[in-house]
């Protein structure tokens, strides 16, 4: 219960000093964009390492030289935690923004850092709206914005490995051919979601599989993107179980 208390107690520290902060990188942003967003962008990174070290969680990375590091690409991967969130960002080697559910704009503070994080909100209850999230996310990747969406649409509470893909997820990929990039993360739900309110020290592994251009795709497997996808999650996940 400890490891809960003060991770909450720094992460609201973190927001409640970052207000001054976020208005000194918005003037810097005046003058230069790109290095006021690179600044926030390590400033989260550096929050969510220490967030992790306070709930006493190892990570283990494979395969992190398959990330391109010189081009904008769609991460996709299960999704068990809501610390899959500070795990994988604490790793994103540039500028991403992560599509979240609606709910999450109307926390005071924190969605005001995810919107200046280039963090989109989609509605899945509305379809219109849903598909301007889609389209604002495109051109954030046109713009060389990294996006990563969570294609089960949902944190996955059942004990199956994973929910269905939701194949719209991947129109991000499709519209621009960026680079798909497969993230399994295991162990997650263990520093949380299977033992809450307590968080414990746990092991997660997260491993990053090899990029999948959309356009490079045979016409069949095209159509089944999200199948496809989530085949190659659903095998990482399987081998790194066995790791820990």
């Amino acid at each position: 219960m400890l490891r809960a208390i003060l991770a909450l107690l720094f992460a609201i520290l973190y927001l409640i000093i970052g207000i001054p902060v976020l208005g000194i990188e918005w003037i810097i942003s005046k003058f230069n964009r790109k290095a006021a967003d690179i600044s926030q962008l390590r400033m989260v990174q550096w929050a969510f390492r220490v967030i992790l070290f306070i709930c006493g969680t190892k990570v283990t990375v494979i395969g992190e030289e398959n990330v391109p590091k010189d081009e904008a690409v769609l991460y996709i991967g299960n999704h068990k935690s809501y610390f899959d969130i500070i795990i994988t960002y604490a790793r994103c080697p540039g500028l991403t923004g992560y599509v979240a559910k609606n709910d999450m704009a109307k926390v005071p503070l924190l969605s005001l850092w995810m919107k200046r994080l280039y963090c989109l909100f989609i509605n899945r209850d509305d379809v219109k709206e849903a598909l301007k999230t889609i389209l604002a996310g495109i051109d954030h990747i046109k713009n060389g914005i990294s996006m990563c969406i969570f294609p089960e649409g949902t944190r996955n509470k059942t004990d199956d490995l994973m929910l269905p893909f939701k194949e719209g997820s991947f129109k991000m990929a499709e519209k621009t051919g960026c680079a798909i990039v497969p993230m399994a993360i295991t162990g997650s739900a263990d520093i949380l979601e299977n033992h809450f309110p307590k968080v414990k020290a746990t092991h997660v592994i997260l491993e990053y599989g090899k990029p999948i251009y959309p356009n490079e795709l045979d016409k069949e497997t095209k159509k089944k993107i999200g199948a496809h996808c989530q085949g190659i999650i659903e095998e990482m996940l399987v081998k790194n179980e066995k790791l820990r």
